[in-house]
């Protein structure tokens, strides 16, 4: 396989669903990696940066359980929790997408990476220009809320009360799209909102409906 390059794609071509729900604006992507990944459907991935254990355990179980039945997750992958959920997905076949909160032109990629690249397992996006070289709070929920428009589904493990990431499921529930989270008392306030909960069946049905 050749290995991957870096390039731009034209959001609204790549990305036909941003236009639908006006949720992002950008005109450009930077891709590394094939983009076949992009074609089939996606579960976006979130959790506020402090998560209680109990739900940290769930959810590197929920990982494996996801990397098992093929399914394609998208995520940023920052916290501690998220990286090893990115580290057990990899271990799959099926593709994984990453989108860091900057822009990655210039940027370095970590050697565990190379491989799932080279293979087209791995796919990197960002939807920053290249003058957005140093991760931010800020970037980090322009980004967010690009990978909740780019996914079918949306699972959140937990969201802190009043904090982006419950923000950010309150904007992505008026989109229409499916929202999961972990059957705990800890998510009360995203079941209220509508999550659907303890959903790995549901989930994986939804998400293969359009194989």
């Amino acid at each position: 396989m050749m290995a991957p390059f870096l390039h731009k794609e034209d959001a609204p071509q790549l990305f036909a669903r941003l236009v639908r729900t006006h949720s992002y604006a950008a005109s450009h992507v930077t891709v590394l990696g094939t983009t076949a990944a992009i074609q089939g459907r996606k579960l976006a991935l979130f959790s506020s940066v402090k998560c209680p254990g109990d739900i940290i355990l769930k959810t590197f179980d929920l990982a494996q359980h996801l990397r098992d039945q093929g399914v394609t997750v998208i995520g940023g992958f920052h916290s501690p929790m998220e990286q090893e959920c990115l580290r057990i997905l990899l271990r799959g076949k099926q593709p994984v997408i990453w989108c860091p909160a900057r822009s990655i032109e210039g940027m370095a990629i970590r050697r565990e990476l190379r491989p799932p690249l080279d293979d087209g397992r791995l796919l990197i996006l960002s939807p920053f220009e290249q003058k957005h070289r140093r991760q931010s709070a800020e970037l980090a929920a322009i980004r967010n809320r690009f990978v909740a428009a780019v996914a079918d589904a949306i699972f959140i493990a937990y969201a802190s009360p009043g904090g982006k990431i419950e923000e950010l499921a309150r904007e992505a529930w008026t989109w229409k799209k499916p929202l999961y989270t972990f059957a705990s008392p800890y998510n009360e306030a995203l079941v209220k909102m509508g999550a659907a909960v303890e959903p790995d069946a549901d989930m994986i049905s939804v998400l293969n409906a359009g194989r």
